[in-house]
């Protein structure tokens, strides 16, 4: 079985625990997720199953989206409301005008730094793990992230909805705990939902109980996405069958060997395909000025 599950992941179950969970449903050894999302968070969890491991780089690199709630006023530990309250401030002074204009800030390239309690590893310890054996002290290096958009959904007393679309690497606890700081009353994550990754949207997702019961019934294969649709904007090229065996050793694959051509740039990453079958990914090269295909990743 090879191909990929877009599983929404339910709040109390680590990334782990689901791959642990599809691997006894399948009874497939090669299952791997495509980044982690936060325990006490839902939502859009792409997982891999067999071949398709092979790509789960490409979809942890696409943006995702989220549906997350700030509450101003209360900071703990962890970011979240599953930490321990450290401070508390009145926010009555804080007025809507003030909300948005702060949110607005935090749109494009940011500076931000992940929270301790987090799966980040530093000499080959995970934070959390520092955290929760006291060490709260980590020197924690800021990472660049970037906002693609940022919109305030609804506002009621100290609560924020909202919707982010944001890169790989965000941390929405962080965001949380920016704002809340940007505004001068703290706050923390109270909420949040990861409704897309990449191609990957909240409604084409599948429970883990719609899986299973799938898997009983023998259509497991029903709720499978084919491993090159997460490479909806990669351009196609399509083999020979003469040339699948070069391709498929890592040879160069020249013109003579290649059927569809398009507007290519040299180094450029396609979808290769022989008989309508995705073989893998391919870079294109230029030759003497001539196109050629060599293999980069191949799904065989």
């Amino acid at each position: 079985m090879n191909g990929i599950l877009n599983i929404l992941k339910p709040t109390g179950m680590t990334s782990h625990d689901v791959v642990s969970k599809i691997r006894k449903i399948t009874k497939i050894k090669k299952v791997g997720h495509t980044g982690t999302l936060d325990p006490n968070a839902a939502g859009v969890l792409p997982i891999c199953i067999g071949k398709a491991t092979k790509i789960s780089e490409m979809i942890l690199n696409k943006e995702k989206t989220y549906i997350g709630e700030l509450t101003l006023g209360i900071q703990t530990d962890t970011y979240d409301s599953f930490g321990r309250i450290i401070d508390k401030k009145d926010v009555i002074h804080i007025n809507e005008k003030e909300v948005y204009e702060a949110f607005e800030k935090f749109k494009g390239e940011i500076n931000q730094t992940p929270p301790i309690y987090s799966a980040i590893k530093i000499k080959g310890k995970k934070l959390y793990e520092l955290a929760r054996a006291g060490q709260t002290d980590v020197n924690i290096k800021p990472r660049n992230v970037f906002i693609k958009s940022i919109e305030i959904k609804n506002i009621s007393e100290n609560k924020i909805l909202f919707e982010v679309t944001c890169s790989k690497g965000t941390y929405i606890r962080s965001l949380c705990k920016d704002i809340g700081d940007e505004l001068g009353v703290g706050g923390h994550m109270s909420f949040l939902l990861r409704t897309s990754s990449g191609s990957f949207d909240i409604k084409n997702s599948v429970t883990l109980e719609e899986f299973e019961e799938a898997s009983n019934n023998g259509n497991l294969e029903k709720y499978l996405f084919n491993i090159d649709y997460p490479l909806e904007n990669y351009k196609s090229i399509n083999i020979k069958e003469s040339a699948y065996k070069a391709f498929s050793n890592g040879n160069v694959v020249y013109k003579k060997g290649l059927i569809t051509l398009n507007n290519y740039e040299n180094e450029e990453l396609v979808k290769v395909y022989m008989k309508d079958k995705f073989c893998g990914i391919g870079k294109i090269i230029f030759i003497d000025e001539r196109i050629s295909l060599k293999s980069y990743k191949l799904f065989l």
